[in-house]
C-alpha cells in the first residue's frame, strides 16, 4: 500500500483549488495533508484537523490572517517538511507548495493552478498597485524568489497544468513540459431548472480588482439591463458606488441560492482573465450561457456561439458589444449543460489516477 502525502499552499478558505485537494483525498482517503497554515474554523468541516499538518508559520501570531505577507518565509517553510516516509507526494500549488523536497524514491506529481503571477507575468502590475515600502521590498526580494521558483520546479517529477493557458506559462517561466488535466467542477449538484430564463444577468466572483466586475456594472448601467452581483470582498464599497437601481448586490449567499440565480439568469457576465475559471462552467452546468472576456482559460471552457460568446477587450464598450451580440443569439440549454458535463469530478479523478499509474511504473 503506497503512503501518500498531499501538499497544498494554504487551507484558509474553500474555493476551486481546495476542490482539487478534496478530489485528491477521495482518490487517496488515507493520505496526510501538509499546508502552510490551516484555519479550522473556516475549513475544518471539509478538511479535519486530524488530517492536516502545518509548517512552522502556523505558530506565528495571526498566521491565518497575515500569511500572504509572509511570502519570503514560504520557500523555507515548505522545504522544511520531512516527506521521506512517503512513496507518493501530490502537490496542489499556485505559490510555493510545489517546492517541497522529496527523495529519489518518492514520486512527486505537482498540479499547478498557476506559476506565481506576482513573481512573473503580473509582477509589474502588482508592484504598481503596492505601497512604496512593499514596492521597494518587491524589487529586492522577487529576483531571489524567481530563482527559487525556477529551481524548485526542476525537482518535480511530473507537472500537471489546469489549462493549456497555464501550460504555456509553465513552459515559458520554468522551461518544463507538462500535461493538462482540467480541474474538477462540482457539476453533479447543478442542472437546468427546465424554465425560461428571467430578465437579468449575473456576476459571481470575489470582489477583487482583476476580476473587473466594474466593467459588467458599467455596461449594464449604460444598457439599462438588470444585473445581480453575487459575492463580497475588498472592492465592495467601490463597486456599490458604481451601481444604480438596476444593480443588485446579494453579498455572500449559500450554494443553493447561488444555484437558483444561475438557473434563472439570462447569462453570466465574466470579465476576468483567469487561468481556468470554474464559475463560468457552473453557470453552463445550469444551462446558462456566459458572456466572457476572450482570453485565458475561458477560451477552453466556453464554446463561442454555442455555450456563450466572447468580447475582445477589458473595456466597457467591448462588454456592451458582447451583451448586444449575445442578445441576438438563440443558444440551446441542453448543449450548454452537456458541454459542462465534460469537466466532472469523476473525469478529473480518473485522469489523475491514470497519471499516477503511468508515472509510478515508468
Amino acid at each position: 500500500m503506497r503512503k501518500v502525502a498531499i501538499i497544498h499552499d494554504w487551507l484558509v478558505n474553500y474555493g476551486g483549488a481546495e476542490r482539487v485537494v478534496e478530489a485528491f483525498l477521495e482518490i487517496y482517503p488515507n493520505a496526510d495533508i501538509y499546508t502552510l497554515v490551516y484555519d479550522e474554523k473556516k475549513i475544518g468541516a471539509t478538511f479535519s484537523k486530524e488530517k492536516v499538518k502545518t509548517t512552522f508559520i502556523q505558530k506565528f501570531p495571526k498566521a491565518t490572517k497575515i500569511y500572504t505577507k509572509l511570502l519570503p518565509f514560504m520557500p523555507y517553510a515548505f522545504e522544511e517538511l520531512d516527506l521521506s516516509e512517503y512513496d507518493l507526494v501530490i502537490s496542489s500549488s499556485s505559490c510555493c507548495a510545489k517546492g517541497v523536497v522529496t527523495g529519489p524514491n518518492t514520486k512527486h506529481i505537482s498540479y499547478i493552478h498557476s506559476p506565481m503571477r506576482y513573481a512573473w507575468d503580473l509582477y509589474h502590475d502588482y508592484k504598481k498597485r503596492s505601497g512604496k515600502l512593499t514596492s521597494f521590498f518587491m524589487s529586492i526580494f522577487m529576483k531571489n524568489l524567481r530563482q527559487w521558483d525556477y529551481t524548485s520546479s526542476q525537482r518535480i517529477d511530473i507537472i500537471l497544468a489546469n489549462s493549456n493557458y497555464v501550460a504555456k506559462r509553465i513552459n515559458k517561466f520554468w522551461n518544463r513540459e507538462c500535461q493538462v488535466v482540467y480541474p474538477p467542477v462540482d457539476i453533479d449538484r447543478l442542472s437546468p431548472n427546465g424554465k425560461e430564463s428571467e430578465d437579468f444577468y449575473v456576476v459571481f466572483s470575489r470582489f477583487v480588482s482583476y476580476k473587473r466586475i466594474d466593467l459588467a456594472i458599467e455596461a449594464c448601467k449604460k444598457l439599462n439591463r438588470k444585473l445581480v452581483v453575487i459575492g463580497d470582498g475588498e472592492q465592495r464599497d467601490y463597486l456599490k458606488s458604481l451601481a444604480n437601481n438596476n444593480i443588485t448586490f446579494t453579498g455572500r449567499i449559500s450554494d443553493e441560492e447561488v444555484k437558483d440565480y444561475l438557473q434563472r439568469c439570462k447569462a453570466m457576465i465574466f470579465c476576468a482573465e483567469e487561468d481556468f475559471g470554474i464559475i463560468p462552467l457552473e453557470a453552463q452546468a445550469c444551462g446558462r450561457p456566459v458572456i466572457a472576456y476572450g482570453k485565458g482559460g475561458a477560451l477552453e471552457t466556453i464554446e463561442d456561439k454555442i455555450t456563450g460568446i466572447f468580447f475582445d477587450k477589458q473595456e466597457i464598450e467591448s462588454v456592451i458589444e458582447g451583451i448586444l451580440k449575445f442578445e441576438k443569439l438563440k443558444l440551446c440549454t441542453r448543449k450548454i449543460h452537456e458541454h459542462a458535463m465534460k469537466f466532472s469530478r469523476e473525469r478529473f479523478k480518473k485522469e489523475i489516477e491514470r497519471v499516477v499509474k503511468n508515472g509510478l511504473f515508468k
